[in-house]
This record gives C-alpha cells, structure tokens and sequence, in this order.
C-alpha cells in the first residue's frame, strides 16, 4: 500500500511527511513553484521540535505515478479544484484505489464517489501552514493533528482501519467513524467563530456574533435535511 498526497500544501504536506518518517511509501502531487523546489531540494519539514528535509518523491501529475489497486490518495486540494483533480486522478488510477477526503468541506466526498467506489471522509484538526515553495511547518507536537476517518456515506471497513492505524504510526491520532460525515458538519459548526475571530478580533468568538453565526448555520443544516 502506497500513499498519495494530491495537494501537498499545509495539510496534505504535513501527512506526507508524517507517514514518509514513519517509514511508509509516499508520493506527493504539487504543481508550480512548490512542487520544483520539492523536486529539487527535497520537502522542508518544520515542527515545534524538528526541522528537517525529506527526501520525498513528488509529481505533477497523477499520470506520472504507476499505481496499485490498494494505494490510498489522500485529497487535500481546495474544493474548488477537486472535481478537475479527480477527473485527472480517474484516467490515471485503478478505479480500486481508496479516496481519502482530507478536507473540512463536506461536497468533496459527493464528488469523489462519482469516479471511485472506496471513498473515505476525514476530519481534519491540523495545526499546519505553507508559506514558502517546498516548506510547510505544523504547530503541534508530539501528535502532529487528529484525523478522524470513516467510509462515505457511512460505516468503517478493512481500509479505513488500516488508514487509521497508518497514520496513527505516523504521529496522528486517527479513529474510524462510522458516522463521520456527522462529525464532518460538526466541524463545519466549529469552524463558524473562526471567521468572526479573524475579523473581530480573539475575544469576538465568545461573544454574540459567534451566537449569530451559529444560529444561522444550525438553521442551514436543518433546511438542508
């Protein structure tokens, strides 16, 4: 089993270079300048207690890789590009392969089971950046974020128990859900005061406009069903 990083900025680098220190084969997929200096002089990992350069295998392009019916692709891109990655990601791989849905946002795994039948949700609580081409840098040590896991719609199977236990060798705490896109609107409710915080100011969160946001996101997500 193999494991691909489509994405390979703050989040998806940051697994990447987890699960390569923890021994596991690992491609990552970047594009642009990031993906050349990776390419180049390797990917700069930064942590609280680390700061390191791995040797990393990267790519451009899904075509690029030779892949297996039991490699796992991790989706880490903004959604606005999944549909075109995944459209790329289909003519390359093996319709077998697992599709991990490394993103807060909750239309990815929608998408994702258009074009393959093992698609897996995660929720994703990773302290990471990437500011600079071939670097990205996570806050949180010695468990590098959480990384809740579950088959789309709903269940736990094989796969998702051995992507658990991976990442959970890699510095992450990872727990198959049977429910996890539940846990998935969860953390979009969550995520509401971040906006009123960076707009307002820290204590802001607290305050009546985070009882607003999530007023109106609660009245969402009951219109939606």
């Amino acid at each position: 089993m193999s494991f691909i990083i489509y994405g390979a900025g703050a989040v998806g680098g940051t697994i990447g270079a987890r699960l390569f220190q923890a021994g596991h084969d690992v491609t990552l997929i970047a594009r642009g300048d990031h993906l050349r200096s990776i390419q180049k002089k390797g990917l700069r990992f930064r942590a609280p207690d680390e700061d390191v350069v791995l040797e990393i295998e990267a790519v451009g392009h899904p075509d690029e890789i030779e892949f297996s019916p039991d490699d796992v692709v991790f989706l880490s891109m903004k959604t606005q590009d999944t549909a075109d990655a995944l459209r790329e990601l289909a003519a390359a791989a093996p319709p077998e392969i697992a599709v991990v849905c490394a993103q807060n946002e909750v239309e990815n795994e929608r998408l994702a089971i258009r074009h393959f039948a093992d698609v897996y949700g995660m929720v994703v609580m990773c302290p990471a950046s990437h500011m600079d081409p071939g670097e990205v840098m996570v806050y949180s040590t010695p468990v590098s974020g959480i990384l809740d896991l579950g088959r789309y719609p709903e269940g736990v199977d094989h796969r998702a128990q051995g992507i658990a236990g991976s990442l959970e060798s890699a510095s992450f705490v990872s727990e198959p859900r049977p429910d996890i896109m539940a846990w998935k609107y969860r953390k979009l409710m969550m995520n509401l005061g971040n906006s009123v915080q960076a707009i307002c100011g820290r204590d802001a969160s607290r305050g009546e406009l985070r009882r607003m946001a999530s007023q109106e996101g609660e009245a969402c997500l009951e219109a939606a069903g």
